[in-house]
């Protein structure tokens, strides 16, 4: 018998409806952008639709305009505040099939530059860069309140 795992996406969703908001950065009726953890890439930002949809098709046209304003939004706070070399913009979903968007700024000392995040590591970042990085995420976090409630 398979038990069917529930959704990580749809489980963070439901976490910050119980007041675990401290990596929400901005939630509206239909999509939420969320700051990432992840040890070395200070402002990794995700933009999530809040319901459980498997395909960006599967969204109506409107709905996709939407996803894809907050996630040019977000890219423009990263590149603002933080200054990367570039953006990651990724769409993935074979883990967790959620329409959801990865918004990743870049940097050529960051520890896989040049291959994406999750291919092999090329270097230690260095620990006084990614400091200084995590430094800007307030201002990071109000960048993108601010152009997503605009």
């Amino acid at each position: 018998m398979s038990v069917n795992k529930p959704c990580d996406l749809c489980t963070l969703l439901a976490a910050f409806a119980g007041g675990d908001d401290a990596s929400l950065i901005w939630r509206d009726e239909r999509l939420s952008v969320v700051l990432v953890d992840e040890p070395g890439y200070p402002g990794y930002c995700r933009v999530v639709w809040n319901a459980h949809v498997k395909e960006m098709t599967d969204l109506a046209p409107e709905d996709r305009e939407h996803v894809m304003r907050a996630v040019w939004q977000v890219e423009l706070a990263q590149r603002e505040v933080m200054a990367p070399h570039k953006v990651n913009v990724a769409s993935f979903g074979n883990m967790t099939p959620h329409v959801h968007w990865h918004v990743i700024p870049r940097y050529t000392d960051d520890a896989h530059f040049p291959n994406p995040t999750w291919g092999a590591q090329q270097r230690e970042a260095p620990v006084q860069a990614v400091v200084e990085r995590s430094a800007m995420l307030p201002a990071l976090r109000a960048a993108i309140i601010q152009r997503l409630s605009a």
